[in-house]
């Protein structure tokens, strides 16, 4: 408990009894000093002389006597020792009285001068306890607000931490969400660019077929038109095959030369097998190629397909022409 600052400066405690000890001490000054004076004017006084009378019988005048011879008259008697001795002893009686008296104001006085020391001391140690309490609660309290500070700056270095934490927290957050809308973004504008580029592939795909159809007619009115009976080619490959009726018993070897290099996959090669229907121009000019029967697989699917379209123009046959149509039956190289 930290105790309030007094108005008033620290002050020794009084001390009771002060003013009687001090009127003793000075009655018997006084009875000391009243006690020498007497000893010493009843030493200095000379002690009175005894007298003494003599009575003698009246002598008988009716009958004429001899007058009695002179009686000498005795000197006075001096005075006995034993009264000397008892004003000695009291004197000595009042010096000794005297000196008891001094002695005991001596000691009084001894006494309250050792009662003030150590009612001083005792007032010392109380201030100095004081004091040392004071200092104590002083750096009690000091400990206290530096306690009190350091834990006010935790809690703000905390709440710092906390609050950069949190702003990185919605930077990173910020980010991602920029991020995500740069990667949507970003696929949306690729998915677009594959639709157009889908679109424009399709759109040319349309077309090179009508221009091929074109060429075919014109190639057959040229023709008179002649055709090629061909049902397709069969034969079954690592990489490709051909097979049906041909005008030559090598051409399946050559339409699977042409398409084999042409064909582009590096994914599973377990039981895929696509059939691809392409009609041609006697010249050997791919017009259509089309998936009669598929793998199953879509992507294989596409890449026999495109293997199939990359292979433009076919090879010819003995005779110099390429047959109109057949079926080339391809599978992935294992």
């Amino acid at each position: 408990m930290i105790r309030q600052k007094s108005a008033y400066p620290l002050q020794p405690p009084r001390e009771r009894g002060t003013l009687r000890a001090f009127a003793l001490a000075a009655l018997m000054h006084v009875l000391l000093g009243f006690f020498l004076y007497h000893g010493i004017q009843w030493q200095n006084s000379t002690p009175a002389g005894a007298e003494a009378e003599l009575w003698t019988a009246v002598p008988d005048l009716s009958t004429p006597r001899a007058p009695p011879p002179p009686v000498p008259v005795a000197p006075a008697p001096p005075v006995p020792d034993e009264q000397a001795d008892i004003a000695l002893q009291e004197k000595k009686r009042k010096q000794e009285e005297a000196a008891r008296a001094a002695q005991l104001a001596e000691q009084q006085r001894q006494q309250q001068l050792q009662a003030q020391q150590e009612a001083e001391a005792k007032r010392q140690q109380q201030l100095a306890e004081q004091q040392a309490e004071m200092a104590a609660a002083l750096k009690k309290q000091q400990l206290q607000q530096q306690q009190l500070q350091a834990q006010k700056l935790k809690q703000q270095q905390l709440a710092e931490q906390q609050k950069q934490d949190q702003l990185k927290k919605q930077q990173e957050q910020q980010k991602e969400q920029q991020q995500a809308q740069a990667d949507a973004q970003k696929k949306a504008e690729a998915d677009k660019a594959a639709k157009a580029k889908a679109a424009a592939q399709a759109e040319a795909a349309k077309k090179l077929d009508q221009e091929r159809r074109q060429r075919l007619a014109a190639l057959q009115g040229l023709a008179g038109g002649e055709s090629s009976s061909g049902n397709g080619l069969a034969k079954s490959g690592t990489g490709s095959g051909a097979g049906g009726t041909a005008t030559s018993a090598g051409y399946a070897e050559k339409v699977q030369r042409r398409v084999r290099p042409n064909i582009v996959w590096a994914g599973d090669t377990q039981g895929l097998e696509t059939v691809v229907s392409v009609r041609c121009a006697p010249t050997g000019t791919l017009l259509s190629a089309t998936i009669t029967r598929g793998s199953g697989n879509s992507q294989w699917d596409d890449a026999a397909l495109r293997a199939v379209q990359r292979s433009d123009p076919m090879p010819q046959d003995t005779n110099g022409k390429t047959p109109a149509s057949f079926t080339i039956t391809l599978r992935p190289a294992g």
